[in-house]
């Protein structure tokens, strides 16, 4: 038998082969009670609020990060149903804009994220998106696109 052919079934009869392969995309879940922003919140200029989620994976979590940013002129990505009344398209002037990661501790599975978020009392008021981006190790993606109010 040739060194080439043998090699090539070593490497074929590994056990590599026999593991499955994680397809799942991880979860955001904040529809429990104290879970915060939920669609449609609403957020105050000036204070600092609590970002609570839980994030699942059937394997092992990775990252998450939370970009805030206007939504003045009505573009979408929100991933939720409801539209929460829009304010009048207008033009920012000085708006509120943070793209922040959130460490998760190695090896979690499930990990509830309890940070706190600043928000400026200087910046304009009107219609926000929150996005939260998760990626477990494999590296699938999930977001979530809340539509949220800062008064």
């Amino acid at each position: 038998m040739s060194p080439v052919l043998i090699l090539f079934l070593l490497t074929n009869c590994s056990k590599d082969n026999d593991t499955a392969t994680d397809t799942t995309y991880p979860e955001i879940d904040n529809t429990a009670s104290n879970a915060f922003p939920k669609q449609c919140s609403i957020i105050k200029r000036g204070e600092t609020f609590t970002f609570r989620t839980l994030l699942t994976d059937n394997s092992e979590l990775g990252s998450v990060s939370v970009d805030i940013h206007h939504n003045f002129d009505h573009h979408t990505h929100s991933t939720e149903v409801d539209d929460c009344g829009m304010d009048p398209i207008k033009k920012a002037v000085k708006p509120f804009l943070m793209i922040r990661d959130f460490p998760i501790p190695a090896g979690s599975k499930s990990y509830q994220l309890n940070t706190e978020i600043n928000v400026p009392a200087d910046i304009d008021p009107g219609d926000y998106h929150f996005m939260i981006r998760l990626t477990d190790k494999q590296g699938w993606q999930t977001i979530k696109g809340l539509s949220v109010k800062i008064q």
